[in-house]
């Protein structure tokens, strides 16, 4: 890496691991060294010399991370909740873009921006150009890899331009400069759905276009209900939308595993970025738009970033993002809100699309937003509204607030997956690791107020959002 060249001369590195940069910059710079880092990450690093110790988590975590303590106050780190449950007594995820530093023993936050504040970005004139070429950095920069790598192509926008992009740079080793060809001579990618889903079919027309070797996954309705309680105990949470989309991508990894890739590149992140969730076309203004993106992302490890991270890792599988990249997001987040908005009903993202129309097949590069959950199958979702409605009884739900105190469940989906969490992970850490507020259509509490059709709603799928999905163009 450049860093690891940088100080070639000034560290004695004593293996060829990624990681130990972080000991050389430590070194040198001290905590302050944690904005030179890019990319994802979790790591804890001991100062023998201090006797203290220094966790961290990436700007957006991507990586996950929890943080906890025992009766006796001793702290404890772990990539996962359930090396946490019934061994601390407390437990919480740790905050991305902080460190804890055991010499103040609190969490500090070392990554801050300024593009957070709507008037430092709403006069901006950052273009497509500008964005396109932040972009193409953010995916050639990730395809470092010592491994295999593949993308996921789910056939909407986002996943498009990402394999579009990987698959101009894929055919030679990044890591050696390009002076050497890469691992497997095509670039592969990877879609799941059930049969004839709405994404599987843009995908193939995708993976026509920028002549992948394609790979498309159908699974069951019955096969994505037998495999949920092995999900929920992998990606750690009861969150409707999060078990509705990690299902078909655990079974996905599987499949991606098997075959040898050891690394995908993902198009999570550009929806937060961009606001391309449907209900973003009722916001208000440029002002709302913008602080809704910016809540987005601050919560995005408790749901996206989670999904794609524990439903690939739990095959063994590394996932990257390069919408979440550092350097991109310091572009993509201070280009002009309006400029990212959708009035008078102009499809979402549309900036996005403009930058990299030229890539992609017309109906790819114009078509409207499917939630994952969606697009690999309506039936998928409807099968699960209607299993849960006649598993869980209404007595069950009469009585939720007394079985389940802390979240009560909201609705008999909701419920369905809060037992088989609450079989894993029986403690109240566990129950307040995972976020319970209304929704529609993935949007925070506070985009509720957009539109009174959103009141009382609570329905996370696109579908949701009233005069917005497909009838609206």
């Amino acid at each position: 890496s450049q860093i690891r060249e940088r100080y070639a001369n000034k560290y004695e590195f004593q293996t060829g691991s990624d990681c130990e940069v972080i000991l050389a910059l430590y070194r040198d710079k001290g905590i302050s060294f944690l904005e030179e880092l890019s990319g994802i990450f979790a790591f804890a690093l001991y100062d023998e010399k201090k006797d203290e110790f220094l966790i961290a988590r990436d700007p957006i975590g991507v990586i996950p991370l929890y943080i906890g303590k025992d009766k006796d106050g001793k702290v404890y780190i772990a990539s996962e909740l359930k090396a946490l449950e019934g061994f601390c007594d407390e437990y919480e995820p740790f905050l991305p873009g902080h460190y804890y530093w055991s010499g103040k023993g609190k969490m500090i936050r070392w990554y801050t921006r300024n593009w957070t504040e709507y008037d430092t970005v709403k006069d901006s004139n950052i273009g497509v150009n500008e964005l396109h070429d932040a972009l193409e950095a953010a995916v050639h920069h990730q395809l470092m890899s010592d491994v295999p790598y593949g993308v996921l192509l789910s056939g909407g926008l986002d996943s498009s331009i990402i394999s579009a992009i990987a698959k101009k740079y894929a055919a030679k080793r990044i890591e050696m400069n390009g002076e050497s060809d890469a691992w497997w001579p095509q670039l592969h990618s990877f879609a799941v759905g059930l049969k004839e889903a709405p994404d599987l079919i843009k995908a193939r027309e995708v993976a026509d276009h920028i002549g992948t070797v394609h790979h498309e996954i159908n699974y069951t309705v019955q096969e994505g209900l037998d495999a949920i309680r092995d999900v929920i105990y992998h990606i750690e949470t009861y969150d409707v939308t999060t078990v509705r989309a990690s299902t078909p991508m655990y079974l996905l990894s599987r499949y991606i595993k098997s075959m040898g890739i050891k690394m995908v590149l993902s198009g999570e992140g550009a929806d937060e970025v961009f606001g391309g969730y449907l209900y973003f076309h009722k916001a208000p203004d440029a002002k709302s738009f913008h602080e809704e993106t910016v809540r987005k992302l601050g919560k995005l490890h408790l749901y996206d970033c989670l999904r794609a991270n524990k439903s690939l890792s739990a095959w063994g599988v590394e996932g990257r993002v390069p919408f979440l990249d550092k350097e991109f997001l310091d572009v993509a987040m201070r280009i002009n809100p309006s400029d990212k908005m959708a009035p008078s009903k102009v499809i979402e993202k549309k900036i996005l699309r403009e930058a990299f129309a030229d890539m992609l097949p017309e109906s790819v590069a114009w078509r409207q937003k499917e939630q994952f959950s969606d697009g690999v199958g309506y039936g998928w979702i409807d099968t699960l509204k209607e299993i849960t409605s006649l598993t869980v009884s209404n007595e069950q739900m009469e009585h939720a607030t007394e079985r389940f105190p802390v979240n009560p469940p909201r609705n008999k989906e909701e419920y369905y997956y809060r037992s088989i969490f609450e079989e894993h992970f029986p403690s109240e850490s566990a129950a307040k690791s995972v976020p319970s507020v209304p929704s529609v259509a993935c949007s925070t509490a506070e985009a509720l107020a957009w539109d009174a059709t959103f009141q009382n709603m609570n329905d996370p799928s696109g579908r949701a959002v009233k005069g917005v999905h497909e009838e609206a163009y």
